[in-house]
């Protein structure tokens, strides 16, 4: 079985700083990331910047800065994202790398060398804030201006010689790839639209431009910039070091696992790029997948609108691990979400601060004064408690499908159910009532300590740092974290101590209405 894992983020355009809809895609591919490496398999995960094109140079024109320099600052903001989400990313690419420059331009060199890149004349509208090109019948008018119908992003028109990629070539070679790979772009909602775009009818590609200057040179025609897209989808495989095909990040990575990109740029990884890397024949990655917005009332956060949500304060206030539960939780992954304070404090005291935080409070404390503050013996599991314990042992494979699936909503699901019945058992077994039976004592205790472990174990993926603290109880580091073995049930050791702990989450104060 392959046991190599590669998963990206999409690369942020720092035309701005970064927003709550950078937090969500970066938290969902940590997310990810965190349970494979628990489950055995080699990570590599990438996230980065996109630095270049005209919206860029316009910013740093504005800014009366070089756009080297404006990239640079604004990069740094989000690398610095990066550390305050805590994201357990293995590289962090830029486009304005060496590294990176060079792999365009083979990239560009192959497909033009392939006969799939001719010079002509691009007349059309062209968006700066989505540095993407449009057709007539998706532009509208609004207030006299001319708008992308899908973005709302403003247009204008472009006439210009230009390079064009022979995009149409490739129509039916893309929608035949669809067919005989039904899991290459998820959700299905997703996939059809692709595959509606495409059988639409594919026209050939703009891929350099002449207006502006700030972008990777055309080899062999410095007067042209290689198109912004082309230049940014090359990211995946220029941090595996492409064109060196033999380096072993290549050889074990590519094809990427999965990249995980906003539905916005969904047309460009799932139309663009794969015609690309066929032009280039290169493997083509294992899937797409193209979550929901994070939306601000009723629509997408853009600098445009001034409706941006800062990740930074929320987590100023609440906390990083309240953030990366509640997006976990609460948003339907695939679909479109909102940021409502009211359920965010209702998800930190229902489900952190009562069904997990009291429950290793409650478990540990009543050990703590009736077991010694030693895990006690198992000597006779009854039908109630392996009917906890199997949950987890009955269920591993589903889950590994699931989250195979990106299925996030199942896993979180599965934990808040399992909180559920582990108070539950904890509340009903009534071990406090038991001390004149100590092994049914200490069957009950050990079954509630193997129900917070599994738990924890399960969350560390959603919330690290606070399950970093849960584990002192049982004296674990996070890297004994196996998922194999939330399926054991002699994972802990009669006579190993245990600890007691700080209060992991604090419960809101909420204000009366």
């Amino acid at each position: 079985m392959d046991k190599n894992y590669y998963i990206t983020t999409p690369i942020y355009y720092p035309s701005a700083k970064p927003h709550m809809g950078h937090a969500y895609s970066s938290i969902a591919a940590d997310f990810f990331a965190r349970f494979k490496r628990i489950d055995g398999f080699n990570v590599h995960f990438l996230t980065g910047t996109d630095e270049h094109g005209l919206k860029i140079q316009r910013a740093a024109e504005k800014k009366n800065i070089d756009p080297q320099s404006f990239c640079n600052e604004i990069s740094q903001t989000f690398r610095d994202l990066s550390k305050t989400l805590n994201l357990s990313n293995t590289d962090f690419i830029r486009t304005t790398e060496d590294r990176h420059k060079k792999s365009v331009q083979y990239l560009w060199s192959q497909l033009e060398k392939n006969d799939d890149i001719y010079l002509s004349k691009y007349s059309g509208w062209y968006s700066v804030s989505d540095e993407a090109f449009y057709s007539e019948e998706e532009i509208s008018e609004k207030n006299n201006i001319k708008i992308c119908t899908a973005s709302r992003s403003p247009v204008e028109w472009i006439d210009e010689e230009s390079y064009f990629f022979r995009l149409s070539k490739w129509q039916e070679k893309l929608l035949e790839y669809y067919e005989l790979n039904p899991g290459f772009i998820s959700p299905k909602s997703r996939k059809n639209e692709v595959i509606s775009f495409v059988q639409s009818g594919l026209k050939d590609l703009s891929i350099s431009r002449k207006a502006f200057s700030w972008g990777i040179k055309v080899p062999n025609n410095p007067d042209h910039v290689i198109y912004v897209w082309l230049d940014a989808l090359t990211n995946y495989i220029s941090a595996l070091n492409y064109p060196d095909t033999k380096d072993e990040l290549f050889k074990n990575y590519w094809p990427a696992s999965v990249h995980l990109i906003g539905k916005d740029i969904l047309r460009f990884h799932a139309v663009y790029w794969p015609a690309f890397l066929m032009a280039a024949k290169i493997p083509l990655p294992k899937k797409i997948y193209g979550h929901g917005w994070i939306l601000s009332g009723d629509e997408k956060m853009s600098k445009s609108k001034g409706n941006i949500l800062n990740p930074l304060d929320i987590i100023e206030t609440y906390g990083l691990d309240q953030l990366r539960y509640y997006l976990i939780k609460e948003v339907s992954f695939g679909n479109d979400g909102n940021i409502s304070q009211d359920r965010l404090e209702d998800c930190i005291n229902s489900d952190l601060a009562n069904n997990y935080g009291n429950l290793c409070q409650r478990v540990t404390a009543f050990a703590e004064k009736n077991c010694s503050s030693k895990v006690p013996e198992n000597k006779n599991f009854k039908e109630d408690d392996l009917l906890m314990l199997n949950k987890f042992t009955d269920n591993l494979s589903t889950i590994r499908i699931e989250i195979d699936n990106q299925n996030i909503n199942f896993y979180i699901n599965f934990i808040v159910s399992a909180l559920f019945e582990a108070n539950k058992y904890f509340n009903d077994q009534e071990p406090w009532k038991k001390k004149d039976d100590k092994e049914r004592l200490d069957t009950i205790v050990y079954t509630s300590l193997e129900m917070i472990r599994k738990i924890s174990f399960m969350l560390y993926p959603i919330i690290p740092y606070s399950i970093e603290k849960a584990l002192k109880i049982f004296n674990l580091k996070p890297n004994a974290i196996d998922f194999e073995s939330i399926g054991k049930h002699n994972f802990l050791k009669s006579g190993d101590m245990i600890n007691k702990i700080d209060i992991l989450f604090k419960k809101i104060e909420k204000k009366d209405d």
